[in-house]
């Protein structure tokens, strides 16, 4: 696949450790419903990335992996429209893993920002394990072995999408220069035909001297729309250009998402580890009662005393849920005790039941037919182990491991 191909696919996952929340709803998966019209999208559930933390209690994941695809479904993601399948069952993501770990130097991984903080975050949990150090480097299978050109991520995680590219970049390096690729990259450029052969090496000698990326991009397009070029040129093309080999793994693009940050009752971060948390189908009777008995601002102790909305976290949630008009409303009528708590809280409480309801139409038909949730995972799994199949033949083939 090249460059301008794996564009157009996105790959995204979750580990399955817990029913999910509004928090991954504003977080992740409100995006991942506006994605799947735009790209080639393929999400899936890292339940071997869950192991790596959770290796003692398998049985949360096992219960979580139908819930969390049935929440998905909920949420909007459409079978129709994007691939869901499970991580374990493509073992390609397995073997591919294998290959690069044996190319990744261990700087690479110790340096991952991610690592050091849950190392430091999990008194809990034994995390010295050569699983949880290699997690990165599976992460990067993930997005290898679709030859997916976008990863939707937040700040936080783009330092594993840039290992993930220095990982393809190094395995091109190494594995994607046939004997003679010089060679055979020059006879590739004449059959661009002189005007496009001129346009390819000004554009290549502008990206190689100045770094210019635009003019990469503009060659990496001039080479896609040649139709008198095979893949085989076609690819060395696309390598020749960096100045490296062919590519046999597209180096991939964070696909940065708005910092969303849901927050939760307490108004910390919603986080089922702080036991804050409203979940995507929570029955509406638990929704009300758990935001009216929401803590608010700690100085309004008599309904008649004036409240600073800036320090209560119900108003942080009117963030989230309503308009201007409300919002000035609650603000109002707080600073000036206009209004009291119970007041405040009923029209969020509309706000989230509303936002809830169509989910919770849409989980109905899943949660009575779990063998159609099994079915569409089995629909997702055979599409995803046909690409990734695709993709380690080229692998064990650059690495020298198709033997005949």
């Amino acid at each position: 696949m090249s460059q301008i191909e794996a564009q157009k696919r996105v790959l995204s996952g979750m580990r399955p450790t817990g029913r999910l929340h509004l928090g991954h709803y504003h977080g992740v998966l409100k995006n991942w419903v506006r994605l799947q019209h735009e790209y080639d999208c393929h999400f899936f559930v890292a339940d071997w990335h869950a192991l790596t933390t959770h290796y003692e209690d398998p049985e949360v994941i096992e219960e979580s992996v139908w819930q969390m695809v049935i929440d998905w479904l909920a949420a909007g993601v459409n079978p129709g429209s994007a691939s869901l399948f499970i991580q374990s069952r493509v073992p390609e993501h397995a073997e591919l893993h294998l290959m690069l770990s044996m190319i990744t130097p261990l700087s690479w991984v110790e340096r991952v920002p991610s690592y050091k903080d849950m190392v430091s975050r999990s008194k809990d949990r034994d995390l010295a394990t050569y699983g949880f150090l290699g997690y990165p480097v599976l992460q990067s299978a993930d997005i290898l072995i679709y030859q997916a050109g976008n990863v939707p991520v937040g700040a936080d995680q783009v330092p594993h999408v840039e290992l993930t590219r220095e990982i393809a970049r190094r395995f091109n390096h190494i594995f994607g220069r046939d004997t003679g690729f010089e060679e055979m990259a020059e006879k590739a450029i004449k059959k661009l035909g002189r005007k496009n052969a001129k346009m390819y090496r000004e554009l290549q000698r502008d990206y190689m001297e100045r770094g210019n990326q635009e003019s990469l991009e503009k060659a990496q397009v001039l080479i896609y729309d040649q139709q008198n070029v095979s893949l085989g040129d076609r690819d060395r093309l696309y390598g020749y250009l960096e100045g490296g080999g062919k590519v046999i793994l597209p180096e991939p693009q964070a696909l940065l998402t708005t910092a969303s940050v849901m927050p939760g009752l307490d108004g910390q971060k919603m986080s089922k580890s702080y036991n804050n948390t409203i979940l995507l189908r929570e029955a509406p009777d638990s929704v009300g009662k758990k935001i009216k008995t929401m803590t608010t601002d700690p100085a309004r102790v008599r309904r008649t005393d004036p409240g600073n909305p800036d320090v209560c976290p119900v108003f942080q949630l009117h963030e989230v849920y309503s308009d201007d008009e409300t919002k000035a409303w609650v603000r109002e009528g707080c600073t000036s005790a206009g209004i009291g708590c119970i007041d405040c809280k009923k029209p969020l409480i509309d706000k989230v039941l509303v936002e809830q309801q169509p989910m919770r139409e849409r989980a109905r038909q899943y949660e009575e037919n779990p063998d159609l949730v099994k079915t569409i995972v089995a629909e997702g799994c055979e599409k995803a182990r046909s690409i990734a199949k695709a993709t380690m033949e080229e692998v064990r083939s650059a690495m020298g491991l198709d033997y005949r």
